[in-house]
């Protein structure tokens, strides 16, 4: 009878939006998952995942220790419990806990892999070296995109080695969500923020800060309005920059209407299936996937070296556009065609939610991280179709 991998999952805490592929994982029928990590951030105010008994969770308090800086001594000590054969570790070369742990498991004997973002570019200079170093730890890799395989490929690391397990939200509860919402209902809600429920809307969820770049969100809807074509600004969000934005809105006469923070999953699925199209000026991320799991397009910037992987899930033309970065002009071209579209067809509202069915949500991921688990070679375009359902 073959034994099944003991595997401790070891971050600085579990955020909300990793709950699903938590309790995917705590389910799993190949592998035993421990996962151990703070129960908040030591750093901002992103809400921890609330977990259900069947997850088997062990507190391992982080500690601030200056800068970017953090040590947490059970990512160190874990190397030495007897209980795990595996270890997955969450890779930020600036935490040098996870540089001892890793080394130590290693030593130990012990299968180690990671688990995060991985490169957007080619490393250069002295940091380009640290983090070469730091990624050439581990047995194999856990990547959240395809860019950040092909760099580490390109650096020599086995195709076999370098996993592509994408990232993910609660797909199965927004999905159920969003069927319960209906065409009246989101009409509803365009009046109920504008007064005009005709007039286009598009939406942001970020927190409010400077390097979001919501200021070229403000000045392409302005300059979209020069045009003849004007769009209502809906941000939900909070942060430092809501003062100066708000004037800016009034300066530029883009109607903008600031929702603030929230974490109501069945009032953010109603504001962004409210809108035509979701925008970020800035990097994007997990937004990504959120608006596509509702059926709204994403535009962003196409620079990759300044983008999250999640980012690759928008298809010009088909889930969303690219803009060039930091232009207006640019961004209100990429924001015309999708404000165009008064109607949104079931066919693009499937378009945009297929590609998250098929591999940004937590049952694709939970299946790859089995793959890699198991030893399994990486192959980034298995079927989920064929793998048993969740």
């Amino acid at each position: 009878m073959k034994v099944r991998p003991q595997v401790a999952v070891v971050y600085h805490f579990y955020p909300h939006y990793r709950r699903a592929v938590i309790e995917a994982l705590a389910r799993s029928d190949v592998a035993d998952f421990t996962f151990i990590g703070d129960d908040h951030e030591y750093l901002g105010s992103v809400e921890p995942a609330r977990l259900s008994p069947a997850v088997r969770f062990e507190l391992a308090k982080t500690h601030h220790i200056g800068g970017p800086f953090m040590w947490q001594w059970k990512a160190f000590t874990v190397a030495f419990d007897r209980r795990f054969d595996t270890i997955i570790f969450h890779p930020v070369p600036h935490w040098p806990c996870t540089w001892m742990g890793v080394i130590a498991a290693r030593l130990m004997g012990k299968r180690t892999l990671y688990w995060g973002h991985g490169l957007r570019e080619q490393p250069r200079g002295v940091k380009g070296l640290i983090r070469r170093w730091f990624n050439a730890l581990p047995h194999e890799h856990m990547f959240y995109g395809r860019v950040a395989k092909a760099l580490h490929v390109g650096l020599g690391w086995s195709p076999a080695k370098v996993h592509v397990i994408y990232n993910s939200l609660d797909f199965e509860e927004q999905s159920r969500i969003a069927r319960g919402i209906t065409d009246e209902r989101l009409v509803n809600v365009r009046q109920e923020l504008f007064g005009d429920a005709s007039v286009p809307v598009v939406a942001c969820t970020t927190r409010l800060i400077a390097m979001r770049r919501l200021d070229l969100l403000i000045e392409a809807l302005a300059e979209l309005a020069a045009r003849g074509l004007r769009a209502n600004l809906l941000l939900i969000g909070d942060g430092p920059e809501r003062a100066s934005l708000e004037r800016l809105s009034r300066e530029r006469g883009v109607s903008t209407h600031f929702e603030g923070a929230c974490y109501d999953e069945q009032r953010l699925a109603e504001l962004i299936m409210a809108s035509n199209v979701v925008a970020s000026p800035g990097r994007v991320g997990l937004t990504v996937i959120h608006a596509l799991t509702y059926g709204v397009p994403v535009v962003s910037h196409g620079d990759v070296r300044d983008q999250a992987p999640e980012w690759e899930a928008i298809i010009p033309g088909v889930t969303g556009s690219h803009f060039e970065a930091g232009s207006v002009s640019s961004l209100a071209d990429a924001l015309e065609p999708w404000l165009l579209r008064t109607n949104r067809s079931p066919a693009a509202y499937e378009r945009c939610r297929g590609i998250v069915a098929r591999f940004w949500n937590a049952g694709y991921q939970c299946r790859a991280i089995e793959r890699a688990v198991l030893g399994a070679a990486a192959d980034d375009l298995f079927d989920q179709r064929d793998a048993p359902s969740r």
